[in-house]
């Protein structure tokens, strides 16, 4: 659990700074580098996503979990919940900036993709924690750009980073036989997917806000594909 700490730890400092010395960035540097950490957040999701071993699973697992997302109503209950913080924090400096997508955004970055699932096992099963150390290299630098552009709903994407990358540490020994190489690849081809929808949003391309939270069930699906699909013989 100590690499999942000093993960907590790498993204509550970065989200810090950011906030802290944000309004001495000016506008038109903010925007800029918001648009690059798109880009470069879309190519993540492409490099998760064109490593699934067949598109059939990306989809399958995507519609079944956006229809248990929805039928949840994940994504209003998240903003929902974005929402009454930012009203709690309101006229304040912490309330400022779009609250809910700095969270799902960083949520999804921090908490998505191979090195948080394989990451997060080895820590749990061999204490070897070399990869999320580099993770937190990396998230530190993403969550300072993100709270100098959106505000401080980065600072929240910490406690998903605790739970998420947290609980898998502790499950790793009931869990790993579960998660295996193809099992974790599918899973982060979904997540890759979710990661081009994020960017999408991030970058305004369309005018309809894809519902990311609503997919976001789909990601765990794999876990059960694979069992199902030797238990029926495809």
């Amino acid at each position: 659990m100590l690499a999942v700490f000093i993960n907590v730890a790498a993204v509550l400092l970065g989200a810090s700074l950011g906030l802290l010395f944000g309004s001495r960035i000016k506008e038109r540097f903010t925007q800029g580098i918001m648009m690059a950490i798109a880009l470069c957040t879309m190519v993540i999701g492409i490099q998760s996503a064109i490593g699934t071993s067949n598109i059939l699973i990306v989809m399958v697992c995507l519609v079944l979990g956006t229809i248990v997302g929805t039928a949840l109503r994940l994504d209003e209950r998240m903003n929902g919940a974005a929402d009454r913080i930012t009203a709690r924090l309101k006229g304040t400096k912490l309330g400022q900036g779009p609250f809910a997508e700095a969270f799902m955004s960083t949520t999804m970055l921090f908490c998505i993709g191979t090195m948080t699932v394989i990451g997060s096992i080895e820590a749990g099963l061999n204490q070897n924690y070399d990869i999320l150390i580099a993770k937190s290299i990396m998230d530190f630098m993403s969550a300072l750009v993100f709270a100098a552009a959106l505000g401080p709903g980065v600072l929240l994407s910490a406690v998903s980073v605790l739970l998420i990358q947290g609980g898998i540490a502790l499950l790793a020994a009931q869990a790993a036989p579960v998660l295996t190489a193809e099992v974790v690849t599918e899973m982060s081809a979904v997540g890759g997917t979710l990661f081009i929808g994020m960017a999408i949003n991030l970058m305004g391309i369309s005018e309809k806000h894809i519902r990311i939270g609503d997919m976001l069930p789909g990601i765990f699906l794999p876990i059960l594909y694979f069992p199902l699909r030797a238990l029926l013989g495809f």
